[in-house]
């Protein structure tokens, strides 16, 4: 913060303002949202791994594999997202704590569970009880986006698996018909031309993945809604520094702004792949580039 802030009540104007904005905070805020930027940087990869292999294992011949793969893609989809963030973070928490109990305390006669409350050794808690904040921050945010790739995962799996039953057939006969393994096929065939058709799907997924970064929120993590929440609620002089109204509406509109000016550079990012993709490709978008260039 500047060194004329220490004295808020004697500043007027822009000067207030500049050192409103300046506060602990607000930084807080500011890097939130890099946050944000994190999660979407992480989670979308990691995402589209969980739908390839859910989309591969549902196309599988072995009916195992296929029934696993159909069943996460159905099971994922088909709860609110609400729910599955509330619970699976829940489950998957104690899940890891389970596991290490099981390792680390052998010895251990009590019964796990006690009525509500689930009781592990010390030794198995994450993270540890002493550990720094900057630990169960991490944490958190671990679950956050192992949570978001698994639910966007399985809508990812669906779009993929359709795309690969929109590649033509014949073109896995003619691969077969040249001597190409399944193996090959699906890696030097399916898979290059599936994601022209996956892409459109694959996009609005991204989409849908931006607008639900709110849920951070929901998981404990301090992402940009919950400091705009806290920043823009009203503040009396008794709590701070810089008191104010309740400011809600701008904070909230900034976040407007921000999430829109981000759509948009995602779909101009969008346009420019789905052309580079169909380019010379037998769809659509393929041939009205081919008469625009003709």
């Amino acid at each position: 913060m500047f060194s004329f802030c220490t004295d808020p009540d004697a500043l007027s104007g822009l000067t207030w303002l500049s050192c409103y904005l300046t506060t602990g905070k607000h930084m807080s805020f500011y890097w939130s949202f890099g946050t944000v930027l994190l999660l979407l940087a992480i989670t979308a990869p990691a995402a589209l791994a969980f739908g390839f292999a859910g989309a591969s294992a549902a196309r599988s011949r072995i009916p195992p594999v296929s029934w696993l793969g159909k069943g996460y893609i159905a099971v994922v989809r088909g709860v609110p997202d609400i729910a599955f963030f509330m619970f699976f973070v829940i489950a998957l928490d104690q899940g890891f704590e389970y596991l290490r109990h099981q390792w680390m305390c052998p010895d251990w006669d009590q019964p796990i569970r006690q009525g509500n409350d689930f009781i592990v050794c010390q030794q198995a808690k994450l993270p540890l009880g002493n550990s720094p904040q900057i630990w169960h921050e991490i944490y958190g945010f671990f679950l956050a986006v192992l949570t978001f790739a698994i639910v966007f995962g399985a809508f990812a799996a669906n779009v993929l698996f359709g795309a690969m039953r929109a590649v033509p057939h014949a073109q896995l006969e003619t691969a077969a018909a040249y001597g190409m393994t399944p193996r090959q096929t699906f890696w030097r065939i399916l898979v290059p031309q599936m994601w022209v058709y996956a892409l459109p799907g694959l996009g609005n997924l991204w989409m849908v993945l931006i607008k639900a970064t709110p849920l951070l929120f929901l998981l404990g993590v301090e992402d940009i809604v919950y400091w705009a929440r806290d920043l823009g609620g009203t503040k009396t002089a008794r709590f701070t520094d810089y008191p104010h109204g309740d400011w809600r509406m701008w904070y909230f509109g900034a976040l407007l702004i921000f999430y829109l000016l981000f759509t948009r550079v995602s779909e101009i990012f969008l346009d420019r792949m789905m052309k580079r993709l169909t380019h010379g490709q037998a769809t659509m978008g393929g041939e009205a580039q081919r008469k625009a260039a003709a």
